[in-house]
């Protein structure tokens, strides 16, 4: 119906253009009103025409509405206070989108052609030195559902997931593995401040020491020789004396690495791959379950061995935008908006993490997506602004990057049955809650304000629970119909659109309001990227066929016609629902334990 008015208004504000010779371009803003007595829709666009034309908001409100064309759908338009226009729509008009969603399916309010744009999602990219934990899921549910509502509403998209796999932190876990693979082959050696401690690392040695015996093993007099005991805070240690040490144990952590390196040779680089895979597959397994999946997978490794790091770097010198101090390679990120210059590539030679992922953006660019959008943790939010300054330096665009930070996750209010370790996985919560409740109440706030997951109220089975409650409104539906083949009943599609009429109670329009709404509800949601939108209406949607259930039979033995019309309305209802849970990543059951029947 929005679309329709719109339709309408476009005619009307073309034609009154034409006549009064201005040159005027306003945007149609047309919302549903808040109060029935001002109709069902209203726009300002009056008031928008009033300064081009010269006149009162009123005046071209009134020509305006003399030129809007006939439309049956319409039963009156009124002109409201400084030169509002209200639309009044009839009641055929909410009715008929009952045949539509029934005739459009799982494409109802969607727009699938791509021609919006092409846009590259990266989310998630968790570091493959460890399982997810549950902020990552909050990225992961996200990220997933803003790509569904992208692809939904006209988008090209694109998910990625970058691996960073050539930091100092591979080396920390290959190095942490090792130490623990040596203690299956019997040699035990003090574990570093700065490892993994975690009991993943044991899983991953014992692959290890499966797949190699002992072919890694070495003595611990050849670990140790000449290396100095690892330091320790002491009780009572200021912070300053807290982050001198630190460094000796980061020092310590680095000459470890370059221990195994020399020991193994050529066995260290196996003992990292055998590291990573092994991480790697653990994420995966854990986002599969979670309903999440990516085009492609980049290695941040693949990226550096292929010279592309480089190139960049050729690039920004080329530009005069890098300059070399006290070693290390500098860019003037501090001339694009950042807060200081920051470094490429330090002075033993090693590349910063920001060095590669700058590159990273680069490369997605030139693989032809002219928009990007990065999903990171709200820790990161000092970073975009050097990312930025980087594209722009090397592309000239300031448009090209969008981030969107995701706020931190508490868990409250229950104890998890099951603990990989000492923290809880995203595994962990998907085991205890369900990939549909972890999804769904990830998103039933914005992706910008902190979320307490309460673990009791998603893992229970009433209709407290948000996600229950609407995944309950479809199984209802599914139980209706089931009862009437139960009594040897058909559902007849095209006698219940034609019976739309009898659709007139204040259940059954608030219902046709709500689905009438849906479409628009959907692009709201993706432009203004709040998959929480969604959430919101479905929750709308359930309590409006939960009252109307309990108040209404849908099964009238003695009124076919209204019988059939109360089908079809619960056939679009059952339809828009499982649109949108879908577009959430949820599923839409057509059993639940507390179905119950109409008598």
């Amino acid at each position: 119906m929005k679309a329709h008015l719109h339709d309408l208004l476009r005619a009307a504000l073309d034609a009154l253009l034409a006549e009064a010779g201005v040159n005027a371009e306003p945007a149609i803003q047309l919302d549903a009103t808040k109060d029935a007595k001002f109709g069902d829709f209203q726009t300002n666009l009056a008031l928008q025409l009033a300064k081009p034309l010269g006149q009162p908001p009123r005046a071209v409100a009134e020509k305006l509405v003399q030129k809007l064309p006939a439309s049956a759908q319409v039963a009156k338009v009124e002109i409201a206070g400084p030169g509002f226009i209200n639309f009044f729509l009839n009641k055929s008009a909410f009715q008929a989108v009952v045949a539509e969603v029934l005739k459009q399916g799982a494409d109802y309010g969607t727009d699938r052609s791509g021609k919006a744009g092409k846009i590259m999602v990266e989310f998630v990219s968790a570091n493959p030195t460890g399982p997810m934990h549950v902020g990552h899921g909050r990225g992961a549910a996200y990220g997933d559902s803003i790509c569904n509502l992208l692809a939904a509403t006209g988008w090209t998209v694109w998910r990625e997931y970058y691996i960073n796999d050539a930091g100092r932190q591979v080396d920390i876990l290959a190095i942490s593995v090792w130490l623990r693979y040596l203690e299956l082959c019997g040699v035990t050696l003090p574990f570093p401040k700065r490892g993994y401690p975690a009991d993943y690392i044991r899983r991953t040695a014992q692959k290890v020491k499966d797949g190699h015996g002992d072919a890694l093993k070495r003595e611990a007099a050849a670990v140790l020789d000449g290396l100095a005991a690892e330091p320790v805070v002491p009780e009572g240690a200021t912070d300053k004396q807290k982050d001198e040490i630190k460094l000796q144990q980061e020092a310590y952590a680095d000459t470890l690495i370059q221990r195994a390196r020399s020991l193994l040779g050529e066995g260290y680089a196996q003992l990292q791959r055998i590291a990573l895979d092994d991480q790697l597959g653990v994420i995966r397994k854990t986002l599969s379950d979670f309903n999440v999946g990516f085009d492609q997978w980049s290695s941040e490794a693949e990226l550096v061995k292929s010279g592309f790091v480089q190139k960049a770097i050729g690039l920004l010198r080329e530009k005069g935008l890098v300059y070399d101090k006290d070693g290390a390679v500098w860019m003037k990120t501090e001339a694009y908006g950042d807060e200081k210059d920051r470094v490429l590539v330090k002075a033993d030679g090693a590349a910063t993490y920001f060095c590669n992922d700058l590159a990273y953006h680069v490369d997605k660019l030139d693989r032809g997506w002219n928009l990007l959008m990065d999903v990171w943790g709200a820790d990161h939010h000092g970073y975009i602004a050097r990312v930025r300054a980087a594209i722009e330096a090397l592309t000239g665009r300031k448009d090209a990057l969008n981030v969107q930070l995701i706020q931190f996750v508490t868990l409250s209010s229950g104890r998890m049955g099951k603990r990989s370790g000492n923290f809880v996985t995203l595994q962990d919560l998907i085991d205890e809650a369900g990939t549909d409740a972890t999804r769904f109440f990830y998103l039933m706030r914005g992706h910008e304000q902190h979320l307490e997951f309460d673990i009791d109220l998603a893992r229970s089975q009433t209709t407290d629970n948000p996600v229950f409650y609407v995944q309950y409104a479809h199984a209802r539906i599914c139980r209706v119909f089931d009862q009437l083949a139960e009594k040897g009943g058909k559902f007849d599609p095209a006698a219940g659109l034609a019976a739309l009429q009898r659709l007139d109670n204040e259940h059954e329009k608030n219902i046709l309001t709500l689905l009438n709404r849906y479409p628009e509800t959907l692009r709201r949601a993706a432009a203004d990227y709040t998959p929480h939108t969604l959430v919101f209406f479905l929750k709308e949607l359930a309590e409006g066929l939960h009252s109307y259930y309990n108040v209404h039979r849908f099964l009238v033995e003695d009124d076919a016609e209204l019988q059939n019309a109360r089908l079809a309305l619960i056939s679009a209802v059952a339809q828009v629902l499982r649109n949108a849970l879908g577009i959430l990543g949820v599923s839409a059951p057509q059993k639940m334990y507390r179905e119950e029947t109409q008598e």
